[in-house]
């Protein structure tokens, strides 16, 4: 299928000092981009989910390292450092658990570190490695999508959850991206997207996404996924992820693990999506911080108040679903199937794209 509006979309570009990212807030009213001209703008861009999702957070944070690099007024390299470090110490405290954002940011200093020569070479490292990492991510959600796509069949109706897709990607994204290219590869395919509470990233951006390309979509609740699966409606569930783990525990937009369970349960394939810069194969289950963000999202509507006042909320943005719950793991690499342990890490190790 050509001529999808999502297929070379950027979300996310430098420009004569600049970064520019979608305001993922504004959507689906409004398309528009905000211009980043200092690091602490880029926090702040993180912080209030302007922009979101794992990929596009790591490729935001990185931008944030070319801007504290580009509007250093050090003399000297070791100054110049300094400054980096400064900035990246305040964009990893932005949020605690899309494993991207770390990873660009670790990527990034090591390319700093590793210049010997003068500011000027620092500086322009810094920038080059950042627009890489952009330019990566799209190059890889387009090769996941490609080997995703192998496991959709022709008239399969697909729920997803949340939004992984071209907004929380650079482009193309990694679960819409699997879908989008079985529907480049000519197979007719349905979405039933969740409007994944409290935000609500399937119903604005996800459905978004879709319709803009084409693809015929279905919004429901988040509590309305068992009975579709009950009534034979979902063929398959694919989700991207914020993390996974070494043992192929699944780190994901709260309401996940949920989908999951019900998948098994109605002996549904349930798919995660997710680069290799999602892997975090250090960290085990009780070492991952699950961000609480204020209760003011869950008593409220797109800023309209629901619960009474003094109403208490609780807020965890995302869930961890087991490794029996996942049927494979969609990567650029290959797919990923049980047992987890050992065939994550053997097929990450692998040296080159095959």
């Amino acid at each position: 299928m050509s001529g999808m509006f999502f297929s070379d979309f950027r979300t996310i570009y430098w420009r004569e000092g600049a970064v520019y990212l979608v305001d993922q807030s504004k959507l689906p009213h409004s398309l528009e981009f905000i211009k980043c001209v200092s690091y602490r703008e880029v926090c702040e861009a993180i912080r209030t989910m302007k922009v979101r999702g794992a990929p596009a957070i790591g490729a935001a944070a990185a931008y944030g390292l070319a801007l504290a690099a580009h509007n250093s007024g050090a003399r000297t390299r070791a100054q110049l450092i300094e400054d980096i470090k400064k900035a990246y110490e305040e964009l990893r405290s932005t949020r605690p658990t899309a494993v991207n954002l770390f990873w660009a940011l670790e990527r990034v200093l090591r390319r700093a570190m590793a210049v010997k020569d003068g500011v000027e070479d620092v500086k322009k490292a810094v920038i080059e490695e950042a627009n890489k990492i952009a330019e990566e991510d799209v190059e890889v959600n387009k090769r996941l999508g490609k080997i995703g796509a192998q496991l959709i069949d022709d008239g399969d109706t697909i729920l997803t959850h949340c939004n992984a897709g071209a907004l929380a990607t650079v482009g193309y994204g990694t679960a819409l991206g699997v879908i989008r290219a079985a529907v480049e590869g000519g197979k007719r395919i349905k979405v039933i997207a969740t409007e994944t509470r409290p935000k609500l990233q399937g119903a604005r951006l996800t459905v978004y996404e879709l319709m803009k390309d084409g693809i015929p979509v279905t919004l429901i609740t988040d509590n309305m996924v068992g009975y579709c699966m009950y009534k034979g409606m979902i063929d398959k569930v694919i989700v991207g992820a914020d993390r996974v783990l070494a043992d192929g525990h699944v780190i994901n937009k709260i309401g996940t693990y949920s989908i999951a369970v019900l998948a098994k349960t109605h002996g549904i394939p349930f798919y995660v999506a997710a680069p290799f810069s999602t892997f975090d194969l250090d960290s085990k289950v009780k070492d991952v911080i699950i961000e609480e963000r204020k209760p003011e999202e869950v008593l409220c509507v797109m800023g309209l108040r629901i619960a009474p006042e003094g109403a208490k909320a609780f807020n965890p943005a995302f869930d961890i679903t087991p490794p029996e719950y996942v049927t494979a793991i969609i990567t650029e690499r290959g797919i990923i199937r049980p047992p987890y342990e050992e065939n994550i890490r053997r097929i990450l190790s692998l040296s080159a794209w095959s």
